[in-house]
């Protein structure tokens, strides 16, 4: 099956540099391109794409507003943000407009594929470096108050081996860590293949739909340092 992809970014040569490498991808068909959120709702509704790539910071419409507009018209409408901000508060109002997936500029073309086929088949997908700084601010407001005084968790950790191999709880730990893929594989000495057969037997043996919410369920239950 083909993936609909239409590009929306004020930048046409960045436009052009991501269509290049969509096109590289046989099951990837960018059917469109826009400069301005406000194309983003009329190439949906006469292409209907299964993944919207959207710049964060464009003229007259964001990328946020432009994101919430789409959802409240076409509520299956897949988006992936395009952004220079790493800062945790833009990746979550991202989420909370709708936005499937949170990329930073400074991706690889790896990165960009994954994310599209991830977000195409129904999931989400941060930026690695974007998941790491969630990470670090879930524990932060996660830590416990006492007399008004907050003290971090200071819980042991337990890796998961009554559900993962000891393989797997390193892959869910560099995962935490804010690891791509290719850097799971240079960490480890193994190949960027079997990191992804790694990764995919985490998610299904942690019953989550993708990494980031792999990550979450670890923290949650003392399954991996946030360092």
């Amino acid at each position: 099956m083909t993936t609909k992809i239409v590009i929306i970014d004020d930048h046409q040569l960045f436009r052009e540099g991501v269509k290049r490498i969509l096109d590289f991808e046989k099951t990837f068909e960018v059917v469109a391109e826009g400069d301005d959120g406000k194309d983003a709702i009329h190439l949906v509704e006469q292409y209907q794409p299964d993944v919207v790539i959207m710049d964060i910071n464009m003229p007259h419409i964001n990328g946020i507003e432009a994101t919430r507009q789409l959802i409240e018209k076409f509520p299956e409408s897949r988006v992936i943000i395009l952004s220079i901000h790493d800062d945790e508060n833009y990746v979550t109002h991202a989420l909370k407009t709708g936005a499937s997936g949170y990329l930073l500029k400074e991706m690889d073309a790896d990165a960009l594929v994954e994310a599209v086929k991830v977000v195409a088949e129904g999931g989400s997908y941060i930026h690695p470096k974007v998941t790491h700084n969630l990470v670090k601010e879930y524990r932060r407001l996660a830590t416990e108050t006492v007399n008004g005084e907050s003290y971090p968790f200071n819980g042991e950790i337990r890796r998961p081996l009554h559900l993962l191999t000891r393989r797997e709880c390193e892959v869910l730990q560099l995962l935490a860590d804010g690891k791509s893929n290719r850097g799971i594989g240079e960490a480890l000495f193994i190949s960027e293949k079997t990191v992804k057969n790694h990764v995919s037997n985490i998610l299904q043996k942690m019953n989550v739909n993708d990494r980031t919410q792999a990550v979450v369920v670890a923290i949650k239950n003392g399954w991996v340092e946030v360092r």
